[in-house]
C-alpha cells in the first residue's frame, strides 16, 4: 500500500436500520463525485465551443451512484469513502443521507471533494471527465471500516479510487465471506491479487474488450471466468450476458427505453443487481430485474437523480425478457 489511509477519530458501529432484517445489506465502497452535467444538442468536437441548452450539478460517483440505486431498489446500504471540506462535501452527504443509505463510514478529509465534467447530447450519449479530490485518499480501510464490511452480504466496488484501497476493501470482504462485486470502471488492467478476491465482475462491454483483448462479448466472459467465477458483461440497448464456471451463458434482453441520459445506467444496473441477488433471487430473475430498473434510469437526466425506487423497478420488470 502506497501510503496511510486518513483515520478519523473513532466511531461507534452504526446501529441497525429499521426494518432491515430479511433485506438485501450491502456496502458500498467508492466514489462520491459532485457531477456539473450540461446538456447540449450536439457535443463539441476538439477546439469547438457550443451553445448548452441545460446545466446541473447533481451528486454521482459510481461509488455513491451504486448506493442510492442500491438504497432506491431496497437494500440496506452503508458507504465508506470520503469527501472533502469544501461545499460539495454536505452536498454530497446529505444526497446519500437523503436516499437512505448509512454514512457513518463516510469521512471528511481535508480538500475539494471529487467532481465529474459531464457532456451529454442530444441522444443521451455522454463524454465525462473525472477529478478525484477526496476519493484519492482513501488508500485502505479507516478504523471501523471492516466491521462495516464484515457485516454486509455484498461489498460493492469500482475503480475510482485508488487501486490500494479496492484492494484493501476486497480483501477484508474475503476474510469475512462477503461476496465482492467489482465494477472494473474507468477501465485498467487488474492485479491477479484483486480477481482473486472477486466474486462477480461486471464490465460494460468495452470494458470487457479491454480486459480481455476480445471484442465478442461471450468471448472475452468466456475468458474473464479463468479469473473470477462470475462475469456479467453489459451490452447497453442490447441488455446483457452472464456466465459462470460450470453454466450455460445467459442472456438478457434489454427493454425499450427512450435514453434521454445514460450517465448511470450502469450504475442503476449493479446496485439493482446486488439487491435482487442479495434477497436470494434466481440469476435469471435478478438479472432482468436489474435491467428494468437501468431502462428506467435512461430515461431521466442526471446520475442519482434518475434511479428508480422498488415499486418503479417491479413495475417495469414485468415485460423483462430472457434467452439462453
Amino acid at each position: 500500500m502506497s501510503s496511510d489511509p486518513i483515520v478519523p477519530a473513532e466511531r461507534p458501529e452504526p446501529p441497525e436500520r429499521p426494518g432491515s432484517r430479511g433485506r438485501a445489506r450491502i456496502v458500498v465502497m467508492g466514489s462520491a463525485n459532485m457531477d456539473l452535467v450540461a446538456y447540449t444538442r450536439v457535443a463539441p468536437a476538439r477546439g469547438e465551443t457550443v451553445t448548452g441548452e441545460t446545466f446541473r450539478t447533481v451528486a454521482g460517483g459510481k461509488g455513491a451512484n451504486q448506493a442510492v440505486a442500491a438504497a432506491r431498489a431496497g437494500g440496506a446500504v452503508a458507504f465508506v469513502g470520503a469527501v472533502g471540506d469544501d461545499d460539495f462535501g454536505p452536498r454530497l452527504r446529505a444526497a446519500l443521507d437523503g436516499a437512505g443509505v448509512d454514512t457513518a463510514a463516510l469521512r471528511t478529509v481535508p480538500g475539494p471533494s471529487g467532481i465529474a465534467h459531464i457532456v451529454v447530447d442530444g441522444e443521451g450519449h455522454n463524454a465525462i471527465v473525472v477529478v478525484p479530490g477526496s476519493n484519492g485518499t482513501v488508500t485502505g480501510l479507516a478504523a471501523g471500516d471492516e466491521e462495516v464490511v464484515a457485516a454486509a452480504g455484498a461489498l460493492l466496488l469500482q475503480l475510482e479510487l485508488p487501486l490500494a484501497g479496492v484492494l484493501a476493501g476486497a480483501r477484508a470482504a474475503h476474510r469475512h465471506g462477503v461476496r465482492t462485486v467489482l465494477t472494473p470502471a474507468p477501465a485498467q488492467p487488474l492485479p491477479d491479487e484483486l480477481l482473486a478476491v472477486t466474486g462477480l465482475l461486471v464490465p460494460n462491454e468495452h470494458e470487457a474488450a479491454a480486459l480481455t483483448g476480445r471484442g465478442d462479448p461471450r468471448s472475452a466472459a468466456r475468458a474473464l471466468l479463468d479469473a473470477v467465477p462470475e462475469v456479467v458483461v453489459t451490452l447497453g440497448a442490447a441488455g446483457c450476458l452472464y456466465a459462470a464456471r460450470g453454466r450455460e451463458p445467459l442472456a438478457v434482453a434489454a427493454l425499450p427505453a427512450k435514453a434521454v441520459d445514460t450517465t448511470a445506467a450502469g450504475d442503476t444496473f449493479v446496485g439493482a443487481l446486488a439487491v435482487a441477488l442479495g434477497e436470494g433471487r434466481p440469476v435469471r430473475d435478478a438479472l432482468a430485474w436489474a435491467t428494468a430498473a437501468s431502462a428506467l434510469s435512461v430515461e431521466r437526466e442526471g446520475a442519482s437523480s434518475s434511479m428508480p425506487v422498488r415499486a418503479e423497478i417491479d413495475a417495469r420488470a414485468g415485460g423483462g425478457r430472457t434467452r439462453p
